[in-house]
Parts: structure tokens; C-alpha cells; sequence
């Protein structure tokens, strides 16, 4: 796995560790400034920039993830094939690829733009708050994964069906839906009506 401010810590040349940025950004996700990864998860948020991916098979089944139990945001949930938070100045495409490519030792073989969301969601169980201007892109994934577990603890691919049957017992994390909602149309412009999303 390639080292990158999100698998190592930073540390500055007097041995200090630096803190991971975020971009906040304001309603129109124009970029406002910066915050402390955690800092901006603190209720009652800060809007920040963040992006969700959505991958699928030959075959139109979505790729889940289960997040990793030691992660401190949503342990154990299933969600989306990947998310995360740009650095600041970082393209949301180039960090939707670059964490796709850390999380699940993948790289899409098509990527591309699906619209953004904004949303306010409390975690109840972390006590965190996911207030993000969310980026979101669709593609394809043709390569075996190879994820890295201290980020996913399993995948899944599912069709329709079976998403909702997994989504009905299983827990997912709060901000699934909406982004899988507001994906929809660039989802079935990727998969074709047949695939059912």
C-alpha cells in the first residue's frame, strides 16, 4: 500500500505529528478555510468538502464496504464502495481515486462525476456529525480488490435486491441513502435501466 498523509501519520521535523486537514467550504462549496479532521466532526459540524464513491461490477452490482472496526467515525457499518475528505487544494476526483486506491488496492478502470450533495447527519452512536458538501462519482471496477483491513473489514457486491434485503438487518452508515440517492441518475445512466438502480 502506498504511504500517503491518510495511511501514515505526518510528523514535522521536530517530531511533532501534524493534524490531518479538511477543506470547509460554505453553502455553495466555495472553500471558507480549514479545520482539525476531527475538530470538524465535533458537534455541531463545520461544512466541510468530502466525496463518495460508487463502483460497480460487469454485472451492475454495486461495490459495498464494511468499515473497519477500528476506525473512530461509523466502526463496522457498511456504506458506500469508498468516502472520504480531499486535503485542501486537492481535487475531489483526485482524492475519490487516490482513497479508492489506499482503501481497496484498486484503481477504477472508468470514473467519473455524479453531482454533489450537502447534508447535516448526527452519528448517534460516535457522537460525531457528518455536515459535508459531498462530491459524488460513479465508475466501474474490473481489478481482484485487495483491501487494506485497518480501513474495511469485508465487501460485498449486490444488486438491488440484495441491497435492500442487507440494508433491512444490517447496520449502514448514516449518510448511505443520501448519497446513494442523489447518485441515482448517474448510477442508472452507468448501469442501464436492466440493473434496477
Amino acid at each position: 500500500m502506498p504511504t500517503t498523509p491518510a495511511t501514515t501519520t505526518h510528523t514535522s521535523s521536530n517530531g511533532a505529528a501534524n493534524a490531518i486537514l479538511l477543506e470547509l467550504v460554505d453553502e455553495h462549496g466555495v472553500t471558507i478555510g480549514t479545520a482539525e479532521k476531527l475538530a470538524a466532526h465535533q458537534p455541531p459540524g463545520q461544512l466541510h468538502r468530502a466525496f463518495s464513491v460508487f463502483l460497480f461490477d460487469e454485472r451492475g452490482r454495486l461495490l459495498l464496504q464494511q468499515r473497519a472496526l477500528g476506525k473512530y467515525h461509523s466502526p463496522g457499518v457498511w456504506s458506500n464502495t469508498c468516502c472520504g475528505h480531499p486535503y485542501p487544494g486537492e481535487a475531489p476526483f483526485a482524492a475519490a481515486a487516490r482513497r479508492t486506491y489506499e482503501e481497496l488496492g484498486v484503481s477504477p478502470s472508468l470514473l467519473a462525476e455524479a453531482g454533489t450533495v450537502r447534508y447535516n447527519h448526527p452519528d448517534p452512536d460516535s457522537g460525531l456529525v457528518e455536515q459535508e458538501y459531498n462530491h459524488l462519482f460513479v465508475g466501474m471496477v474490473q481489478s481482484p480488490l485487495a483491501p487494506d483491513p485497518e480501513e474495511v473489514g469485508a465487501t460485498a457486491f449486490v444488486t438491488p435486491d440484495e441491497l435492500a434485503e442487507r440494508h433491512a438487518k444490517d447496520a449502514f452508515s448514516s449518510w448511505f441513502m443520501t448519497v446513494l440517492d442523489a447518485a441515482r441518475p448517474a448510477v442508472r445512466e452507468l448501469t442501464g435501466l436492466s440493473a434496477g438502480w
